[in-house]
């Protein structure tokens, strides 16, 4: 531990770093009734706390190996840090980035003069080839997270935290990702004031430090979501895991819905837009207030960036409501009559309907997809539903139905005619050229396509709803075709989503 403070206390960042500020945040303080402040890294130079590890471990490098130029993988923060630190220190750098990264993150590093090769899907696959040119060309590699010098950079945030605010805390909010950011808060943090809790925030299905920890020791996850692509890691670096095991209280998961609404209330507070992977430690802290009930507390959530596209915010402003849960999402049936629509409105009362979905189906019934307004979140919720159940509405609550939100509110539309053997699939598409034609050609002749829906969000990877007709001889067949493909999927054909609107 020691060694870390010592490291942290003579980290070099301040060369390229800034250092942000810690607001507070009005509106969330009042409403959480907690002093809630907000470490803003996302006012760094690349709008990221990346920089900061990066440059640390560069500055650091023996003169006869950073001669020979730097090399990193990444899709966006920590290759941004690296291009900048590097060109500060008049040192070739070579950023490997999956051909999957947006635009704007390939102009940005080009922009702070980063040499820039473009190879594979996803972040191993240029990872992989990173480590690959680094032993051929005798490069150094700067490794995004698991690396001391790197987490002594990153440990420079608490330092600024601790100075800035000298009464006592409750708890730092840290999120998490490959863990380098939370093992120098948490290391500097319990040497000076043990008693501060240090929580750690990830993604549902981005778990990898969480996972670790619960395990007890380090895994790799099959599978990570990429809405909160800045933390999208398989698994926990090995020295920050290490760290974490000593100094970090605990890690709270959250979801999607939350990850939105925490962007609309740092907008609110600040009228600063966080990516998703920045807005993780608001997410969280809300959680915990909310599990643990505390008041009167002072907490802080650090910021850890704004590296965001343009056309995800559409998408982040629908699910905000509903993860402040400020919107219900409900599948209801309701008699095919003249005044059903009328008689199913004055149920719902006074409150605002903030989507209707409804297409013809038969004589007798119709399904409906709606959104209703809350005021008193999950309790009103739960309380407008059992009140269309007492009225003899069959009704299903849709509001956490992930296939629901993505792609069925966009597609009621009236049912087919019988569809035989249809199987329904959620894929993650790579956003490149030619992720299309793959998944086609793969599939050749042998199984017809009977539904389809792709809505562009801005992501690396676009989200794509497909049915398929798959005989029960051709099963095993299809999984080894999916399995082949090699993309991301879940199968819905049991969502009641699928079976009450699209079936």
């Amino acid at each position: 531990m020691k060694q870390y403070i010592e490291k942290i206390l003579k980290a070099r960042v301040y060369d390229v770093a800034q250092q942000t500020p810690l607001d507070l945040m009005r509106n969330l303080s009042q409403r959480l009734n907690n002093h809630v402040m907000l470490k803003r890294e996302d006012l760094q130079p690349v709008f990221s706390f990346k920089l900061r590890g990066a440059y640390n471990k560069i500055v650091n490098l023996p003169p006869e190996v950073a001669r020979n130029g730097v090399i990193t993988a990444s899709a966006g923060n920590h290759a941004q840090g690296v291009a900048l630190a590097a060109s500060k220190l008049g040192i070739r750098s070579l950023i490997v980035m999956p051909r999957t990264t947006p635009d704007i993150k390939v102009a940005s590093v080009r922009n702070l003069g980063g040499t820039i090769t473009l190879h594979g899907d996803t972040y191993d696959e240029a990872y992989q080839h990173a480590v690959t040119l680094a032993e051929q060309n005798g490069m150094a590699f700067v490794h995004p997270y698991d690396d001391p010098d790197v987490i002594a950079g990153q440990g420079t945030v608490a330092m600024e935290i601790l100075r800035q605010h000298t009464d006592p805390l409750h708890a730092i909010f840290v999120p998490v990702g490959g863990g380098g950011l939370i093992a120098g808060v948490a290391v500097y943090v319990k040497y000076l004031w043990p008693e501060i809790k240090v929580i750690g925030v990830e993604p549902e299905d981005a778990a990898s430090m969480y996972e670790a920890l619960r395990d007890g020791e380090r895994t790799v996850l099959s599978h990570v979501g990429i809405f909160a692509d800045g933390v999208a890691v398989k698994q926990a670096g090995k020295e920050p895991f290490r760290i974490a095991q000593q100094y970090v209280d605990e890690i709270i998961l959250v979801n999607t819905d939350e990850i939105c609404a925490a962007i609309k209330d740092i907008f609110d507070d600040t009228r600063s837009i966080a990516e998703p992977a920045g807005a993780l430690a608001v997410a969280g802290l809300k959680k915990y207030v909310g599990r643990e009930g505390v008041t009167a507390q002072r907490m802080v959530a650090i910021d850890s960036g704004a590296n965001m596209n343009f056309g995800r915010l559409r998408h982040v402003a629908e699910r905000a409501e509903v993860g402040e849960r400020h919107e219900a999402i409900l599948a209801v049936t309701i008699p095919e009559r003249p005044g059903s629509f009328g008689e199913f409105c004055h149920m719902i009362g006074d409150r605002s309907i903030t989507e209707f979905n409804y297409r013809y189906a038969d004589a007798a019934t119709a399904h409906v997809f709606v959104g209703i307004k809350l005021a008193q979140g999950d309790a009103e919720r739960h309380e407008i539903v059992q009140c269309l159940k007492n009225a003899s509405y069959p009704v299903i609550d849709m509001t956490d139905n992930e296939m629901a939100k993505l792609h069925v509110r966009y597609m009621v539309g009236g049912h087919p005619p019988v569809i035989g053997h249809e199987r329904i699939y959620r894929f993650e598409f790579p956003e490149r050229p030619g992720a299309l034609l793959r998944f086609l050609d793969k599939m050749g002749r042998r199984w017809n396509i009977s539904l389809f829906h792709y809505r562009n969000h801005g992501d690396a990877y676009g989200r794509v709803l497909v049915g398929v007709q798959v005989p029960p001889a051709e099963a095993v067949a299809f999984q080894d075709y999916l399995a082949d493909l090699n993309y991301a999927y879940e199968d819905e054909t049991e969502n009641p989503a699928y079976r009450l609107f699209l079936s």
